[in-house]
């Protein structure tokens, strides 16, 4: 689980901006949505949400995760030498040549871990691994490209010989990873158990120009290069299908959508060797003997099945779920149930995370019950006057626990909403 994560000079987030995963003081110290976690004494959270204006910089907050996740699994294998960092820099002012910072505390089969490094846009200067297996702090390794790597007593393996082939414009960790480096697995593993949705690919894989997210490969493997294509691989493996159509049919019947089942009709083709067609149909109310097919179906129901199987993915096997825009073509019974799912602990079992940027606001409010977000699991982000991006917790403002939340952020009370000038067009 992530506990904290750091960046520095990515994209507007020009200074040091941090963001916990740690739960606050407020709310009823038996609220399920806290997770006491072995490795870690703080309670933590699973989901957490960041609203603001429009090019206030939700969005970089997210990105700059992807890009160190991206650095930890594809730098040393797809990022070609003498190519540069793939990195992006405030824009303007000394910054644009400073390097960046990146670090993320976090727990993986309950030791705590925190790494990170600093990088400018032709190599990394530092990077760093230290573990705490014992409740007790241990340097695996230091690194500083004027020196040798400084490995710790605990880090076995085969540091020095990995250490050799690791390029300046490539990470350890990112080498140790790829040629399987017993004691690191569980680290790049966690990175690798990221998944984020949205336009937030910011690295090169090995080609020229920009490629997609991972998670975007991924899901155009599982769903195909148009979600409403009849050549589709399947899902999941043939064993798992059935389970993902009936957690899928759960999903959306406890948003209440009027959907009360979904089949998949499977035919060979014929000129494609090994190759099938699936359509996939949905029931709704009242309608027992009709099914739509998905390209019938609202917006909102093709996005909801773009997203439920990374969603249900992530919370079977655990790791984090990071979404740009979560309500995009959504109910908003959609985007509640999806953090519901997250937040409550009998179904969410592996303490999956989900991080998303929205301006729903009705997670905030009681429109569809209960608020969907804990006062401390709000972020906020707004702009400074030189154009950097500050990121701060709702619980910086100390609201009242009876207080509207919904209510107080669209009114300012909070800030991090748009100014609405007047858009009116006068003639002479």
């Amino acid at each position: 689980m992530l506990i904290e994560f750091r960046v520095e000079n990515h994209r507007s987030l020009r200074d040091e901006q941090v963001l916990t995963m740690e739960a606050g003081r407020v709310g009823d110290a038996e609220d399920p949505r806290r997770r006491h976690v072995d490795g870690y004494s703080e309670a933590l959270l699973t989901a957490a949400g960041i609203y603001g204006a429009n090019a206030s910089g939700k969005s970089n907050v997210l990105s700059a995760l992807t890009f160190m996740r991206d650095a930890v699994l594809v730098s040393h294998r797809f990022w070609g030498p003498d190519e540069g960092i793939p990195r992006r820099a405030f824009a303007w002012g000394e910054s644009a040549t400073k390097p960046s910072l990146f670090e993320a505390t976090f727990l993986e089969s309950g030791i705590r871990y925190q790494y990170g490094f600093v990088v400018s846009d032709e190599q990394f200067l530092e990077e760093w691994l230290y573990a705490w297996p014992n409740g007790k702090k241990q340097v695996w390794f230091e690194r500083d490209n004027d020196t040798p790597i400084k490995f710790g007593e605990n880090l076995r393996g085969e540091n020095r010989v990995i250490e050799e082939v690791t390029r300046p414009d490539a990470l350890f960790l990112s080498a140790a990873s790829q040629h399987r480096h017993a004691q690191l697995q569980a680290v790049a593993a966690w990175f690798r158990s990221m998944m984020p949705l949205g336009s937030l690919g910011i690295g090169r894989f090995g080609m020229p120009g920009y490629w997609r997210p991972q998670s975007e490969h991924v899901l155009a493997r599982l769903l195909g290069d148009d979600p409403l294509s009849e050549t589709q691989p399947s899902l999941f493996p043939d064993a798992e299908e059935d389970t993902f159509r009936d957690r899928f049919c759960e999903l959306i019947r406890k948003a209440d959508v009027g959907i009360v089942d979904v089949k998949v009709v499977t035919r060979e083709i014929e000129d494609r060797p090994r190759r099938v067609s699936r359509k996939f149909y949905f029931q709704h109310q009242n309608s027992s003997d009709s099914w739509l097919p998905l390209e019938d179906e609202s917006r909102g129901t093709q996005t909801l099945f773009r997203m439920a199987l990374p969603v249900l993915r992530v919370l079977e096997s655990g790791g984090v779920l990071i979404v740009d825009e979560l309500e995009g073509s959504l109910h908003p019974a959609l985007a509640h149930q999806i953090v519901r799912q997250f937040n409550d602990p009998a179904i969410n079992q592996r303490g999956a995370q989900i991080l998303f940027t929205t301006h729903d606001t009705n997670l905030l409010g009681t429109i569809v019950g209960e608020p969907a977000l804990r006062r401390d699991q709000v972020w906020l982000t707004e702009k400074d006057p030189e154009g950097a991006t500050v990121l701060y917790p709702l619980t910086d403002y100390k609201p009242r626990k009876a207080e509207n939340l919904e209510r107080g952020y669209l009114q300012g009370r909070y800030g991090a909403i748009p100014f609405l000038g007047d858009f009116s067009i006068t003639g002479e």
